[in-house]
């Protein structure tokens, strides 16, 4: 009925969430009692919308800027997009982002953290998503990158990229949840296909675990590429997923 709440970084607008290993700064729902590990689970999904920020770096679009997913039509503030990869959206460090993925407009739910035309400037590090019933971490174009990342039990794919991505991803983590899931990345290009610059990432030190044969969630694929992605994927363990 209502919208669910969201934080939106917006261009030009910088987040500064430094948390530590022992105090994590986290991001959850107002029914989570961060007191008691036990309360919610990994398939506690949708309680609330999600962490969104965006920024100047390039995408690759029909236009040089466009409306983040999941933001009802006519929002300025959710626009991102430009020509400064260097762009910088703050830091992110040491984050937890707990049980989101709630729609604020119909039919588009929230990833856990959305980076949409975010640059190299941004430092980000050291994130988990938990139960987020969408995407647990996509990006949209630009050139962010990010270090630690473990990302379990989200309603829909683990890891995306989309309009022409092109950072790195270092040490990350996927698992899916037995109850619900799709890929452990989907991996697309740009819009239209053919459109520059394709999405070009570098992954070192991936682990991505699906939900094991025969599990409930769809499941489907390891790493499903779409057209006009690139990138390099070094290192890593991709493992017990339906195809």
């Amino acid at each position: 009925g209502d919208n669910a709440s969201a934080l939106i970084i917006t261009r030009d607008a910088t987040i500064n969430a430094v948390g530590t290993a022992d105090a994590p700064i986290i991001f959850t729902a107002e029914a989570d009692d961060t007191n008691d590990p036990f309360d919610l689970t990994g398939n506690d999904r949708g309680l609330w919308g999600g962490l969104i920020v965006l920024g100047n770096a390039q995408i690759a679009n029909p236009t040089a800027e466009t409306r983040v997913e999941g933001i009802p039509d006519g929002e300025d503030r959710a626009l991102f997009g430009g020509n400064d990869d260097t762009d910088n959206s703050g830091q992110l460090s040491y984050i937890s982002i707990r049980h989101g993925g709630a729609e604020l407009a119909p039919g588009n739910e929230i990833n856990g953290l959305t980076l949409g035309a975010v640059g190299s400037g941004t430092q980000i590090d050291h994130v988990e998503v938990i139960g987020n019933a969408d995407d647990g971490i996509e990006f949209f174009g630009g050139t962010a990158s990010i270090q630690y990342a473990s990302v379990t039990f989200c309603g829909d794919d683990g890891i995306d990229w989309d309009l022409g991505y092109r950072g790195k991803l270092q040490f990350v983590f996927v698992m899916l949840g037995d109850d619900d899931g799709d890929n452990g990345g989907e991996l697309d290009g740009a819009k239209p296909d053919d459109g520059e610059p394709f999405a070009n990432p570098t992954v070192y030190n991936a682990t991505i675990v699906g939900a094991g044969i025969g599990a409930a969630a769809k499941n489907a694929t390891g790493l499903l590429f779409r057209d006009g992605t690139g990138g390099q994927i070094w290192n890593s363990i991709i493992t017990d997923h339906t195809n």
